[in-house]
């Protein structure tokens, strides 16, 4: 099963090449399915998102960047804070976001 899920994630970074850059944030305050639904609604009207991850668990928000778009860290910082959130920490990467919702799904050892 290991395996399968190195595969499926090598492929996604193969085929996005090209790539959209995806940018992580560590975020206090989400507690419940309601906070990740208000989050994931706000992210998704910025112009430059292509999608959004929320995981309460892992108090993880991921935003998908559509291609040679970008979205400020300050802006996203403020989108957040206005809600009442506190950004802890905020990370740029080349992985897809479907490859970081596979990491999340992974059972922790």
């Amino acid at each position: 099963m290991k395996v399968l899920v190195k595969i499926a994630m090598l492929a996604a970074l193969v085929t996005s090449s090209a790539g959209a850059a995806t940018i992580e944030m560590r975020v206090n305050g989400l507690v419940c399915a309601f906070c990740a639904q208000g989050i994931e609604k706000k992210l998704r009207k910025l112009p430059a998102t292509a999608d959004v991850l929320v995981d309460l668990e892992q108090r993880l928000v991921a935003v998908s960047l559509k291609q040679g778009q970008d979205i400020a860290e300050a802006d996203l910082r403020k989108a957040l804070t206005d809600a009442g959130y506190t950004v802890t920490g905020i990370e740029r990467t080349d992985l897809p976001i479907d490859v970081i919702r596979e990491r999340l799904r992974q059972p922790k050892p």
